[in-house]
């Protein structure tokens, strides 16, 4: 296979795709063609079908409601299905899908054979199964997914969407989210240690070498210092971390800085873990703690905290709430004080890949977790909650990178994995990082790292110079002054 224009990397920092894996995939889509559709259709029928046709305006709305959830499927499925790469800059093998994946149940094969491509969620659901099995490593046949898979709408997806994940997206209440975000996170801390390892973080790290491979543990440290950095932590400091985890950010400032820390998180298992950090780290109890709680019932008070970190949990919030969120920090922080938010989002240049991957994690890996949206939205719902932004950085290589050893740490305590809990959970989280580590990679989802303060008068922004620095702020080489 040969391209002209697009080439491979060979960094030791990610896993570096080759040149199929750079294939774009389908991203037709017109909100503009859909409307049109949707007001178009209901005339035609009212126009030809008998009596109806005598109708007025009513009968039209009518028919208008009727027509308008079946004609958005089918704009759905034609595009999914029929609607060309965004580009042809990579030309794929055109291989059998044999070449990639075995399938085991015989109705499958039946449909999916040769040159057939089989849709990605038929594949995954099947593939949790057994129904199907991948010939090699599921990140390298991932990466030639546009040569054995297709990206369409499937029966299965429309359900999903209608049945559960638009009601979710509405309701999100406190129940609802305790009930997700336990289900998800009390599953057992050997589960999540054997991809995340002994600093059980489940958020991105910071590559700080890309010509090197830094370990799962280093660019994890290297996060946690750049966090602390852009907070300015200070002994003095209040200092309050909104979706804490296992609590590793609590007990590094609290060790680091002298801060006192209050750490908050909804997973039992996380608050006893972390409460055990704290205190294995040399770390008072006075000084720092993690409350088992919703955010919601974080104290109220104005001012409480002079920082406020909250590491892709804000996901979680749903985009119906994302503005109480945001107003509850803002009334929770100092008027000097300072918030980083690191949230995940997906790119408004989508494709249909980005789409149906992002279901898939929604429904199998992080329930609830809809406002995983566009930078843009993001910093508008911040700014609308009046915050003013000082700096961002985008990680998404970086969590690729993350992403990466998570996923080769998994591999290698699949026996134990097994034995624990069962092939099925072993190959849900096989896909899914594999799956995300080219998501992040290519942009389909990303990091923002957004560091802000109370858009105020009084507040002194020119002492926030002294760190106002991103991720990687020493030059490659001293630079010449301009005469």
């Amino acid at each position: 296979m040969s391209s002209s224009s697009v080439r491979e990397t060979s960094l030791p920092s990610i896993k570096n795709a080759p040149v199929v894996g750079l294939a774009e995939g389908n991203g037709s889509f017109s909100n503009y063609h859909l409307a049109a559709l949707v007001l178009i259709v209901p005339y035609v029928v009212k126009s030809f079908l008998p009596l109806i046709n005598r109708g007025g305006w009513y009968t039209y709305w009518f028919i208008a409601l009727l027509t308008g959830v079946p004609t958005t499927i089918a704009y759905w499925a034609l595009m999914s299905n029929y609607g060309p790469r965004k580009n042809e800059k990579v030309i794929l093998p055109g291989k059998d899908i044999e070449e990639y994946i075995t399938i085991n149940d015989p109705e499958l094969k039946k449909t999916y054979s040769g040159k057939n491509k089989i849709p990605m969620q038929v594949f995954h659901d099947a593939y949790f199964e057994g129904k199907i099995d991948v010939k090699g490593d599921m990140l390298e046949i991932l990466e030639q997914r546009h040569d054995w898979a297709k990206f369409s709408f499937t029966p299965e997806l429309f359900r999903y969407v209608f049945m559960n994940f638009i009601p979710e997206v509405i309701v999100h209440s406190q129940s609802q989210d305790e009930e997700q975000v336990r289900d998800h996170y009390d599953r057992g801390d050997d589960f999540y240690s054997w991809f995340l390892g002994p600093r059980m973080i489940y958020t991105s790290g910071v590559v700080c070498s890309p010509d090197t491979f830094e370990s799962l543990e280093t660019i994890q440290d290297n996060k946690l210092a750049i966090v602390c950095n852009k907070l300015d932590l200070k002994p003095t400091d209040k200092l309050l971390d909104v979706g804490c985890g296992w609590g590793t950010l609590v007990a590094y400032a609290a060790k680091n800085f002298g801060c006192d820390v209050t750490g908050v998180t909804l997973g039992k298992n996380q608050a006893k873990f972390g409460t055990e950090r704290i205190a294995s780290n040399g770390v008072p109890a006075d000084k720092a703690r993690i409350l088992c709680c919703d955010y919601r019932e974080i104290p109220h008070g104005q001012g409480i905290y002079d920082k406020i970190v909250s590491l892709e949990m804000a996901e979680h919030v749903g985009i119906r709430r994302y503005g109480a969120f945001l107003s509850q920090m803002y009334e929770l922080l100092h008027d000097d004080g300072i918030f980083v938010l690191q949230v995940a989002g997906f790119r408004p240049g989508w494709q249909f890949e980005d789409l149906i991957w992002g279901l898939f994690m929604n429904k199998y890996v992080f329930p609830g977790a809809d406002a995983s949206a566009s930078l843009g939205w993001v910093v508008g719902k911040l700014e609308q909650a009046n915050f003013e932004i000082k700096s961002i950085d985008v990680l998404g290589v970086h969590y690729s990178a993350t992403l990466w050893r998570w996923y080769l740490n998994w591999l290698s305590n699949k026996d134990a994995i097994l034995a624990k809990y069962g092939d099925r959970w072993f190959r849900i989280w096989s896909y899914f990082l594999a799956s995300a580590t080219i998501a992040s990679r290519q942009g389909s989802a990303s990091v923002f790292q957004i560091t802000m303060h109370k858009n105020l008068n009084a507040y002194h922004r020119m002492l926030g110079a002294y760190n106002h620095g991103g991720i990687l702020v020493k030059p490659a080489k001293e630079p010449e002054l301009i005469l």
